[in-house]
């Protein structure tokens, strides 16, 4: 009897119904249910099971679960890895969000996807995590991010420094609102919206984007993940905040950090009627023009 576990963010009126009818649906096969302990608060009276309920808290519950179910949008399924850590569960996003690049499973083809998922014909395509470490700042064992590490400034305040290392070589130094420091996973996040490329999630690289960079003529950069990332960052005696997908600390000091990729990667589930490459051509809309 496979073991589900399901996730989700705080499901607002417009959506109940549709997450109710995604329980339906779950609760039509043989399985035992491990939902999260806020998601199950919000439905238990809208919704009577069926099927054997169990309730999770923490990552330990989770571990032992065949996979997990995120429903929401990317933001949704960035929560899970907190959850998930390295257990290697796979995980597959239902998106009841906006864009959804992680999060691509639609619930019009509910029934579809869970089939493939509980025939066990679906694929796992595995994601690098880049991990960060500092003296400077404690992440409470979670010191890694599926799409991107960001250092930027806090506010409206001046640009902040920050020199770039690359294996000890030097890079640059960033006069900037901030740099992201991104997964092939994160290259359609913020690093894209910054003018960073997309790349494809296999490509065994990592990428630096600059944010509002000062001077014009500095530009993305495509680096192998095998390599070490040194950053040394001067906010000019301003606080300035670094970010882990949406997870963010505020530091107001003189720090350095170093960046590298996680020993463990991050597992998705991809059914056969699901890829990367028909997920941005509909995403970002290539190809919607009248001589198609």
């Amino acid at each position: 009897m496979k073991k589900i576990a399901i996730y989700s963010r705080k499901i607002n009126e417009n959506n109940i119904n549709t997450v109710i009818e995604l329980f339906k649906k779950l609760d039509k096969f043989n399985c035992i249910l491990v939902i999260f302990d806020d998601l199950y608060q919000q439905i238990k009276e809208a919704f009577q099971f069926k099927s054997k309920c169990q309730i999770f808290k923490s990552h330990e519950d989770v571990a032992m679960c065949n996979f997990l179910i995120s429903i929401g949008g990317d933001g949704t399924l960035l929560d899970t890895i907190t959850y998930i850590r390295d257990s290697g569960t796979p995980v597959i996003g239902f998106n009841i969000g906006k864009l959804g690049f992680l999060a691509n499973a639609t619930l019009a083809d509910i029934d579809q996807t869970l089939n493939h998922i509980l025939n066990n014909n679906y694929a796992i395509e595995e994601r690098s995590l880049l991990k960060i470490e500092s003296n400077a700042l404690q992440f409470n064992e979670i010191n890694y991010a599926l799409n991107d590490i960001t250092l930027h400034k806090s506010d409206a305040s001046s640009m902040i420094k920050i020199d770039a290392f690359i294996d000890e070589l030097f890079l640059n130094s960033y006069w900037a609102d901030g740099i992201i420091i991104s997964t092939p996973t994160g290259s359609t996040a913020y690093s894209l919206s910054c003018g960073g490329p997309i790349i494809a999630p296999n490509s065994n690289n990592f990428i630096i984007t600059p944010i509002a960079s000062h001077n014009l003529t500095v530009r993305p950069i495509v680096i192998s993940d095998q390599s070490r990332i040194k950053l040394q960052v001067n906010a000019l005696n301003k606080p300035f905040i670094i970010s882990l997908d949406s997870r963010k600390f505020k530091l107001s000091k003189k720090s350095e950090f170093l960046l590298m990729k996680e020993k463990f990667s991050f597992n998705i589930i991809k059914t056969p009627d699901c890829d990367f490459y028909s997920t941005i051509r509909k995403k970002l809309l290539w190809g919607h023009d009248i001589r198609n």
